[in-house]
């Protein structure tokens, strides 16, 4: 049932974006050809432009196609799909300008070009949203659903369903659990062990399932083989959730070695030569470019910790940066100059006597951390990073944290995805930890901008700079 289900909604779908994509068209024509456009200034004729529509529809349709906007939209993110909504489109105006220019039709409005291109990408949009909350309605409401069944019930099994009851909008239903160590009268979360392993085939020829998700635990997997033979038996869609999830990241780094399927356990895209190359063009002009606009609110700064406290003006701390190796960071001295070593004792607190008065701005207003802008032209810091740790805390949360040591295989940075995120200062290193290995293996130069345009709208105030 859910099958055809889904044919018929991709069905009106393409049919929904077939008349988008005409409706776009002949609006932008409309208003470029006949409202903007001087009558007799040598323009096709009106026979031209409608003949446009006769590649361009099964073209753009083809195209959606391609960057996967017919797929199912169960878990597919909104981001994901509108962001492929535009590419494609982008990808189409490429298309139809390079067309124009081989059947040297140049003349071509291009204004009827870049006016569809916006029509299109926002009607389309829009009806993805308005799709999208029909069929979250639908699904909240029993309808439309996916019934699964799982295989197996260990910690895979139990995250699956924590997901699918939280997300009632995926319309999944779980109808039960088979396990060969668990007590059929085990419940999890309302879903029950209804049997063992080897009763699937029969569940398979009296139930309508659409889908069979193997959630065996680790110490099991000597049967997979056996249960993905009669899986594929059945012809039910199977999907295999592996064990391992707290091992091997969401989005693992592949490799085929001569047909032998090699994962890696870590993928940084920033050990890619090009990415590194590209991300350090950048910091170096940006930190050049901040140290510019920035000149003279450092200045100020400058005097008026030396007008107020008496020390040094810059504060030089050890960290721990790239590839594990110490290194100086820099910045304004906020608090009272302290003996040697009693700066180790932890981070600063509420109402830290230490902290000068104009120490309590700049560190509410991140102007204390300006000075880093020299580290990152030394090629010691970026400007957008996981932020470094003193030595002491790096030997203590490398035994305490999971994959802590992994944000020192990147630069550590002035700001970064944690930061922008809320965990700054005295907040939960475990959860600092989680958003900066979701920097480190989902780089893009976008994320780093998204980070740089966040720091400058949320990022400098901080709450929990104390």
């Amino acid at each position: 049932m859910i099958k055809d289900n889904q044919k018929y909604f991709n069905r009106l779908h393409v049919l929904i974006d077939a008349l988008i994509v005409v409706g776009s068209y002949l609006l932008a024509w409309f208003v470029q050809i006949k409202i903007l456009t001087e009558p007799g200034t040598g323009v096709y004729p009106d026979s031209v432009y409608m003949l446009v529509l006769l590649p361009l529809v099964p073209g753009m349709l083809l195209l959606y196609s391609a960057f996967n906007l017919y797929t199912p939209k169960r878990v597919q993110g909104r981001r994901l799909e509108y962001g492929n909504v535009i590419k494609a489109n982008l990808m189409g105006i490429l298309i139809f300008l390079a067309m124009t220019m081989a059947i040297k039709k140049i003349d071509f409005s291009r204004g009827v070009v870049f006016t569809f291109f916006a029509l299109n990408v926002t009607a389309d949009i829009i009806a993805r949203m308005l799709i999208r909350g029909v069929l979250r309605d639908m699904r909240r409401r029993g309808m439309n659903l996916k019934h699964v069944l799982l295989v197996g019930y260990g910690q895979a099994a139990r995250e699956y369903i924590d997901r699918i009851l939280e997300n009632p909008q995926w319309g999944y239903k779980v109808l039960g659990i088979l396990d060969d160590n668990t007590e059929r009268s085990t419940v999890y979360r309302g879903i029950h062990i209804i049997g063992r392993t080897e009763e699937l085939m029969e569940l398979l020829s009296v139930n309508t399932l659409d889908e069979i998700a193997i959630t065996l635990g680790l110490s099991e997997y000597y049967k997979l083989e056996h249960i993905v033979a009669q899986c594929e038996k059945s012809g039910v869609h199977t999907k295999f959730i592996p064990d391992y999830g707290n091992i091997i990241p969401t989005k693992p780094y592949t490799e085929d070695l001569m047909g032998l399927p090699v994962i890696n356990i870590r993928y940084v895209p920033l050990s890619n030569t090009f990415n590194a190359i590209v991300k350090r063009t950048v910091d170096i002009v940006g930190s050049l470019i901040c140290l510019v606009l920035f000149s003279p609110v450092m200045l100020v700064t400058a005097v008026l910790i030396k007008l107020t406290s008496p020390g040094p003006l810059i504060f030089k701390q050890e960290r721990v940066g790239l590839h594990n190796q110490p290194f100086i960071m820099y910045k304004f001295r906020s608090m009272e100059v302290q003996k040697a070593g009693a700066e180790r004792r932890g981070w600063t607190t509420r109402h830290d006597p230490r902290v000068t008065g104009i120490g309590k701005l700049i560190r509410k207003t991140s102007i204390d951390e300006l000075p880093q802008l020299v580290n990152v032209l030394k090629g010691e810091m970026s400007l957008i990073g996981p932020r470094p740790e003193r030595p002491q805390f790096v030997e203590k949360f490398r035994e305490e944290i999971p994959r802590y040591m992994i944000k020192h295989q990147v630069r550590p940075g002035m700001t970064g995805w944690a930061q922008v995120n809320g965990y700054r200062g005295d907040t939960s290193i475990r959860k600092r930890i989680e958003y900066d290995l979701y920097y480190i293996e989902n780089w893009t130069l976008g994320l780093d901008i998204k980070i740089l345009f966040l720091t400058v709208f949320k990022g400098f105030i901080n709450k929990n700079a104390y």
